[in-house]
């Protein structure tokens, strides 16, 4: 990644109110880069976006990528010419709860931004985050490739299937520079998301109660969100000089020793609290959810560049170092510029 790249650039992000889209906003402002935000208000309280302060050196406008005149409007006024997209559905327990939320903003809501970028040419880039959970999940015990077919078994993750199908379509037909990335169960700090493990563990730890698991065994490529981040930061500067070449999918996964059981989170969790705590396992009926799934990423590795730096355990740690840090009234904006700034 070429940090003077982005000194002065208009991006555009959308989904910066969100986990992921607010690490990136705040690496952005880190960067010198003009951002604009496009994003529903942050769906949990607390969250990323309102306690370290995102918005402070950026321009954020709350608006739902599925009002297609409010984004061209949006984009019209930005004039960027690097895109993120990262508005999205992003759970799957609740993609079973309202499938047509989730594949209207997470399908129909990329169309409209591609159409949004086609409507006016200052763009030279885009990236639309989709997902591990877009591949075809056999439970092979191997990574998914990027020619390895798209697909789905729930909604959140057919959605995301459609999406890079939707990607493919805007490619050939209309030769928009967009490349699509997928990355692991990423994990960090400030993320509050329900019915996600990390969050979840850390809630019972906080709280000093017992913490609830739904399948200890299920296995995850682990990753803390700053390592994908980068990758898709050097994506964008390679579309940006080079669409012919770079205007592709790219995985971005951890190292096979970061693929771990939920238990073993359970675990670093545990330890980098530096307590003792108990867990049981949830009761009751729950949906299907994939049992084993990672991402082969040599391709990143061997045209980008890219590759993982922080292990399983300094990421369960310097997760931790985060939660700790807010709890005890911390200035999380200046924390979280020193996470990104140490990373790299």
């Amino acid at each position: 990644m070429n940090g003077a790249f982005w000194r002065g650039k208009r991006v555009f992000v959308t989904g910066h109110t969100g986990f992921k889209g607010s690490w990136l906003s705040l690496w952005l402002q880190r960067l010198g880069a003009e951002v604009t935000g496009y994003a529903l208000p942050p769906a949990t309280t607390p969250s990323l976006f309102s306690v370290a302060n995102v918005a402070t050196n950026m321009t954020s406008v709350f608006g739902d990528i599925r009002d297609l005149a409010a984004l061209k409007r949006t984009i019209g006024e930005a004039q960027p010419e690097i895109v993120f997209h990262m508005a999205a559905q992003p759970l799957v327990r609740a993609s079973y709860l309202d499938p047509i939320d989730t594949y209207s903003t997470n399908v129909l809501g990329t169309v409209n931004l591609f159409e949004a970028i086609r409507s006016q040419g200052s763009v030279r880039a885009v990236v639309n985050v989709t997902s591990d959970k877009a591949y075809e999940n056999r439970e092979w015990v191997w990574g998914y490739r990027e020619t390895d077919p798209m697909g789905g078994y729930d909604p959140y993750s057919s959605s995301k299937g459609c999406a890079e199908l939707v990607t493919a379509a805007y490619q050939r037909s209309f030769g928009l520079p967009v490349a699509s990335v997928r990355a692991g169960n990423v994990m960090g700090g400030g993320d509050w998301s329900p019915d996600r493990l990390v969050p979840d563990i850390l809630a019972a730890l906080s709280a000093n109660r017992p913490i609830e698991i739904r399948n200890p065994t299920a296995t995850r490529p682990w990753q803390h969100v700053l390592d994908p981040l980068r990758g898709y930061l050097t994506v964008a500067e390679r579309v940006n000089g080079d669409p012919g070449r770079y205007a592709e999918g790219w995985n971005f996964g951890p190292e096979e020793a970061s693929c771990q059981p939920v238990s073993a989170v359970l675990e670093a969790c545990v330890k980098a609290w530096g307590t003792e705590a108990s867990w049981r396992r949830q009761t009751g009926d729950h949906p299907h959810e994939a049992n084993f799934l990672k991402l082969d990423s040599s391709k990143s590795r061997s045209r980008l560049g890219w590759s993982p730096r922080l292990t399983f355990t300094e990421t369960t740690q310097i997760t931790v170092d985060w939660h700790r840090a807010w709890l005890a009234g911390a200035d999380m904006r200046s924390f979280s510029l020193l996470q990104i700034e140490r990373h790299g």
